[in-house]
């Protein structure tokens, strides 16, 4: 009789998905987790807050984190307390994920990397966007640079958005996690409540219909969410910082809003799988965005 196979091996941790702003983060953590957690705009630094995905493998469980992007040039409060929040996010993993953009490398690429090093934690570099580069040869020679720039465990070429390559990805991930339980029961996706994947869908569709004119001196915060007869009933405050920005928000007759509200309704009751009653209303707080207490107050710092 052959001798009992030996009990696998489960690995557990955190993976801190790090990098520039507009690199893609959010879209990978979605595809990686394989529900969307992550809001995702064309706007760099749509991402404000540390953003917890697990994954639960029967080998593995990964606790992705996807983190505001780097950036050297931050003026405002808000953009300091993001850089803050990437950080300290990057310290407390137990590997790095350095999320570059193929055939692309730029000074806050540099910065993120060299925060990464300061860790000491290994590091991942998946390398993004490779539908980009045509022809596909083209990618090479940039591997070949990225290696260069680092003790990389693993380059892996990923393309998030048609979700090319991510499962050598999350092996890759969770070949390097410490040997350990799972952190987290099995089926949990996110540490973030209800009232955070509120405001966060409705700040997405606000960013999405913005497009250039506010974006940036906007939040959403929750500020009632009951349940009547199975469905969601929610009041949501969307703070501008200057008075000239709430008719921009609002729109002609209230148009903008109505559909930003409409937008925001249907993506939810698809993420939720639950009917939902939104309220939305604009509201005036005079730079926020540069205001410790205010940013407190939003759960940005």
């Amino acid at each position: 009789m052959s001798p009992a196979a030996p009990a696998p091996q489960f690995r557990s941790g955190y993976a801190a998905l790090v990098g520039r702003p507009n690199v893609g983060k959010s879209t990978l953590l979605n595809v990686l987790v394989g529900h969307k957690l992550s809001i995702v705009t064309p706007r760099p630094q749509t991402t404000r807050h540390r953003i917890l995905g697990v994954l639960t493998l029967p080998q593995a469980q990964i606790a992705f984190v996807d983190t505001p992007g780097l950036h050297a040039h931050a003026s405002r409060a808000l953009n300091k307390a993001m850089n803050r929040t990437a950080t300290a996010a990057l310290e407390a993993a137990d590997v790095a994920v350095l999320v570059v953009e193929a055939s692309k490398w730029l000074p806050d690429d540099e910065l993120a990397l060299e925060r990464i090093a300061r860790t000491a934690h290994p590091v991942i570099a998946a390398v993004n966007k490779i539908d980009r580069v045509r022809p596909r040869e083209r990618l090479l020679p940039y591997l070949g640079e990225l290696a260069a720039r680092h003790a990389f465990l693993a380059l892996v070429p990923v393309c998030a958005l048609k979700a090319d390559n991510i499962e050598a990805l999350r092996d890759a991930i969770a070949a390097h996690l410490p040997l350990s339980p799972a952190l987290f029961p099995d089926g949990e996706l996110t540490d973030r409540g209800l009232p955070f994947r509120i405001a966060e869908t409705i700040r997405e569709k606000l960013t999405l219909e913005l497009n250039q004119e506010v974006p940036y001196g906007i939040a959403v915060e929750v500020e009632r969410l009951t349940e009547e007869d199975g469905q969601l009933a929610v009041d949501a405050a969307i703070w501008v910082d200057r008075e000239g920005q709430k008719p921009i928000v609002i729109g002609a007759r209230g148009e903008r809003l109505k559909r930003v509200g409409r937008s925001a309704r249907l993506a939810l009751n698809g993420i939720l799988e639950q009917r939902l009653h939104l309220n939305l209303w604009v509201k005036v707080r005079e730079n926020w965005a540069d205001n410790a207490r205010a940013l407190r107050e939003l759960g940005l710092e």
